[in-house]
């Protein structure tokens, strides 16, 4: 069975989900956080497969068989519920205390990336992946300053 997305654009979902999510996680990594560069660069390896297995279930498998009903939803809820079993692995709360919560929401939008550019979502997954490290970057500078967080 071929893919019936053009190989050059395969190449450039998957390439394109692996360094947006890579600059997540290079992020964590940087700040040695649980969750780094492969863990985020894995996610979204993950989601632009699932997407594109399910935008090539979608193009072909469907094809004039009103009995095949494909629902897109189902992969954005597959992803979302896989990447919240493992994020929730890197939360834990201690004393009244709880770590790891940044580190799992940035793997949950490595999901979304992941998924922006296996739909070829190029804005969205470039604008995602940079206020994403807007957010990580500016705010844990921001806390640092505050003396809220050590460097």
């Amino acid at each position: 069975m071929n893919i019936s997305i053009p190989f050059e654009v395969l190449l450039v979902r998957v390439f394109g989900a692996v360094v947006l999510c890579g600059l997540i996680g290079l992020e964590r990594e940087f700040h040695k956080n649980t969750a780094g560069l492969r863990t985020n660069m894995l996610i979204g390896l993950a989601a632009v497969t699932f997407c594109v297995i399910t935008v090539h279930m979608m193009e072909t498998m469907a094809e004039g068989h009103e009995a095949a009903r494909l629902d897109p939803i189902r992969l954005v809820e597959a992803v979302t519920a896989g990447i919240a079993f493992l994020a929730a692995g890197v939360v834990v709360y201690t004393r009244g205390d709880v770590k790891g919560l940044t580190t799992g929401a940035s793997m949950w939008l490595s999901a979304a990336i992941g998924l922006s550019a296996g739909l070829g979502m190029w804005p969205l997954a470039l604008l995602a992946s940079g206020m994403g490290i807007v957010v990580l970057w500016t705010l844990r500078r921001m806390q640092v300053a505050a003396g809220i967080k050590e460097e």
